[in-house]
């Protein structure tokens, strides 16, 4: 089997250098334009797929994402794994600002989402007991320790809507069920399963979500993500490297 790795993130993994751009292509799926053209290129001997999840310029909040879009495209283009990075809120004091976690679990807590591929006239039900790629989660935590980068081997990802962050007593009340709290991994990650891709979800903390007595801020959001943009580069890169060789029992 011919691995191809998808990765959908922030625009900052385009430049990061560890593969080469060969081509960028449009898309029309029949979901729509997904959010920007797709880099194509090359990490070693491995093919690789890119697209900045919110749009050239950081121009589409995540409830506007065209997430079918994006998903349909990677698999149109021949995509059969994704590692998909995204920043989140911390609901627990130990993990912390700068850590990694490597998400088993996650809560949909979103409102108005295209959730699907399965909207008719053919019904599919599709278990998600266990959305991630358990293969593609274990070579990223080994990753991780073999190169001393601070990380969660499991977390619970509660996604909300946005753009709005969480109230307090909303963050009180996810405390008791989650570990983390963004706003992008649902439907993302369902719709890669639905599809038949493997995939794995890399989170970033930023921040201690507003359970904790300091608001969260854009600005330490971003401050921290630009000080531990490497860490995720790291990561990815060394993942093009191991990919060729993994066999998933997905």
């Amino acid at each position: 089997m011919t691995h191809k790795l998808g990765i959908i993130g922030g625009s900052g993994i385009a430049d990061a250098g560890f593969f080469k751009e060969l081509e960028r292509k449009t898309l029309d799926t029949p979901y729509g334009k997904p959010s920007a053209p797709y880099i194509i290129g090359k990490s070693g001997d491995l093919d690789v797929v890119f697209l900045p999840r919110h749009g050239i310029g950081h121009t589409i909040p995540p409830h506007k994402i065209n997430y079918r879009a994006n998903i349909w495209g990677m698999k149109e283009l021949g995509v059969n794994y994704m590692v998909c990075p995204s920043a989140v809120g911390s609901l627990r004091p130990d993990y912390k600002p700068g850590e990694i976690v490597i998400s088993d679990q996650f809560i949909d807590f979103t409102k108005k989402r295209e959730l699907t591929f399965f909207d008719g006239p053919k019904v599919e039900h599709v278990s998600t007991a266990d959305p991630f790629c358990e293969g593609l989660r274990k070579m990223l935590a080994k990753i991780c320790a073999d190169n001393n980068v601070p990380h969660h081997r499991k977390g619970t990802y509660i996604c909300i809507e946005g753009p709005r962050f969480s109230t307090r007593a909303e963050s009180h009340m996810f405390r008791g069920f989650a570990d983390i709290i963004g706003m992008t991994l649902v439907p993302e990650a369902q719709l890669a399963k639905e599809i038949g891709l493997c995939y794995a979800n890399l989170a970033m903390v930023t921040d201690y979500d507003v359970w904790a007595e300091k608001p969260v801020d854009m600005e330490e959001v971003i401050k921290t993500m630009q000080a531990n943009a490497g860490k995720i580069t790291l990561i990815i890169e060394e993942a093009t490297r191991q990919l060729v060789s993994l066999n998933c029992e997905c």
